[in-house]
């Protein structure tokens, strides 16, 4: 089985501190989607599968591939609770400070751990990877950042801590392939 990450294209909200809030998408999307749309449609000459996380930002990406997309809540961004929707440089210190030395096992105020992010989108691949066959399409998965870096730090067994390693950019492909149960990394951030 073969499974592409893609994360949405650039959006414009400067400064803002989001995750699960709906944020606009910047004035790129059109040339980000035409551009992605080539570097996948060449590896997609049959037909594929397509998930979404709910996020509009999503959604818009996923709509443009013209097929029927199926939503699914655990490839949501983080949830960054009472932070959602302000500038960074607005929330309080004494918040922020402690949450960015354990972002994996602390959550901010009525938000979620980024250990919850990779938890939830972990069951996602997992309940993927026992319904698939030998012969099924490939899969393209419209989601976001961090929850991309959460898949693939557990897929490669890497500590969750250290998920900001990984490049993932807007509108980028980054693709994984279920094997003899384990998972292979063939691309990164393309």
């Amino acid at each position: 089985m073969i499974i592409h990450l893609i994360r949405h294209t650039a959006v414009d909200a400067p400064g803002i501190c989001y995750g699960h809030y709906d944020v606009p998408l910047a004035d790129t999307f059109a040339a980000e989607a035409t551009l992605l749309k080539t570097k996948l449609l060449s590896a997609l000459s049959t037909g594929f599968q397509v998930f979404s996380s709910p996020a509009a930002r999503c959604l818009a990406l996923a709509a443009e591939f013209g097929t029927p997309i199926t939503p699914d809540e655990r490839l949501r961004e983080m949830n960054f609770g009472a932070w959602e929707n302000r500038l960074w440089t607005e929330l309080p210190r004494l918040e922020t400070e402690p949450w960015m030395a354990d972002y994996v096992t602390l959550a901010p105020p009525q938000g979620e751990t980024f250990g919850g992010v990779q938890d939830r989108a972990v069951a996602f691949l997992a309940e993927l990877a026992a319904a698939s066959t030998a012969k099924e399409e490939p899969v393209l998965v419209f989601s976001h950042g961090g929850t991309i870096r959460a898949l693939v730090s557990y897929c490669l067994e890497i500590p969750l801590r250290n998920a900001f390693q990984l490049r993932i950019d807007y509108a980028s492909v980054t693709t994984l392939e279920h094997q003899h149960g384990r998972w292979n990394l063939l691309g990164l951030n393309r």
